[in-house]
């Protein structure tokens, strides 16, 4: 039963979200007078459509993501649909393509921002202040020398600011090298330590493990909650740049990054720990969906920002018909590589 109720929670949470991501394409291209086919919940057979006007509403039988068809995606098929060249997307000019292209990430932001307000003014938020609480008996905190009420300022030369910095950087650190953290005392003292974490066994799994515990006071109130939604949000957007660069150099592995499989996992221990915790993961996901997607690849939203770009600079639009293929073979290559996450994901499970 637990199963199927994961099932349920996984894919209403990711439901969502590309619901939200597609309407804001949705909108923007309604408001510029893009010829819109359909706006479809689910993928695969329609289940149920309604035509209002001249796009097609349905729900599809396979319920994670969703699409908003815009004319001008496909020219033979604007063409066979005799739409007007001034309701094709690649007509209308860089600000309003711009527009359209911008506005599925920023939806996701906007999704992510509510939840979170709405978790601070329901559950609370936190101060997310980046001072230790509790330091493990035995550690290599303890044995390296950090204390409760140390407050960390940089591990590994890296601007601490928030809780999050905390687990961010040690998380991308080489633990065999072990980090470097400066911490400032009370008294307005300051340490440097150096703590190689000890690689002990948890059901199976070897990792490691500093000891240090960051225990956060709650915060409730109306002020309080937009607080805490600017420092949550601002430190996501810093862990995807963080990642993201660490990625690109090396830092990150290929096989450390999750696909559904994973995310699958990740919501069943999201919904053990209740409501707050499953809205929580709905707004951290959505907040990566909206970055992923601003990235300058093709085939993501991020990717056709980048040819109005290179149109601007150039002074004449990209063939469309190149830029279409450039995005449909960038298209096969994530999805080859979204095959290789999810091979690794089912590995990890066993």
């Amino acid at each position: 039963m637990s199963i199927i109720i994961n099932l349920i929670v996984f894919i209403l949470v990711l439901t969502v979200i590309v619901a939200f991501h597609e309407f804001g394409h949705f909108l923007l291209a309604k408001k510029t007078g893009v010829y819109v086919y359909e706006f479809a919940i689910g993928m695969g057979p329609k289940l149920f459509s309604k035509k209002k006007g001249e796009t097609v509403y349905s729900i599809r039988a396979i319920p994670i993501g969703g699409f908003c068809q815009l004319a001008g995606e496909d020219t033979d098929e604007d063409d066979d649909n005799k739409v007007p060249k001034n309701r094709r997307l690649q007509n209308k000019n860089a600000w309003q393509r711009f527009l359209i292209m911008v506005f599925g990430p920023l939806n996701n932001f906007i999704l992510a921002v509510l939840l979170l307000f709405f978790i601070a003014l329901i559950w609370g938020g936190s101060t997310m202040n980046p001072t230790i609480t509790t330091v493990e008996k035995g550690s290599a905190a303890e044995e390296a020398g950090l204390k409760a009420n140390d407050t960390i300022l940089q591990i590994n030369h890296h601007k601490i600011s928030t809780s999050d910095d905390i687990s961010l950087y040690l998380a991308v650190a080489d633990p065999e090298k072990g980090s470097t953290f400066k911490v400032e005392r009370e008294g307005g003292t300051f340490a440097t330590i150096k703590v190689k974490p000890k690689k002990i066994t948890d059901e199976g799994k070897e990792t490691y493990r500093y000891g240090i515990g960051m225990q956060q006071e709650s915060t409730k109130g109306f002020i309080a909650a937009i607080q805490y939604v600017w420092k949550k949000t601002v430190s996501i957007f810093k862990q995807m740049f963080v990642t993201v660069g660490y990625l690109f150099t090396g830092g990150i592995k290929v096989t450390q990054l999750s696909g559904p499989v994973g995310i699958y996992s990740i919501v069943g221990q999201s919904r053990a720990g209740g409501l707050a915790n499953v809205l929580y993961l709905m707004a951290f996901l959505s907040i990566n969906v909206g970055f992923i997607n601003l990235l300058p690849i093709p085939a993501f939203d991020g990717g056709h920002i980048l040819f109005i770009v290179i149109e601007l600079l150039k002074g004449s639009p990209v063939n469309p018909e190149v830029e279409n293929k450039i995005h449909t073979i960038f298209l096969i290559l994530l999805m080859i590589l979204m095959i290789f996450i999810t091979f690794n994901d089912v590995l990890r499970l066993f």
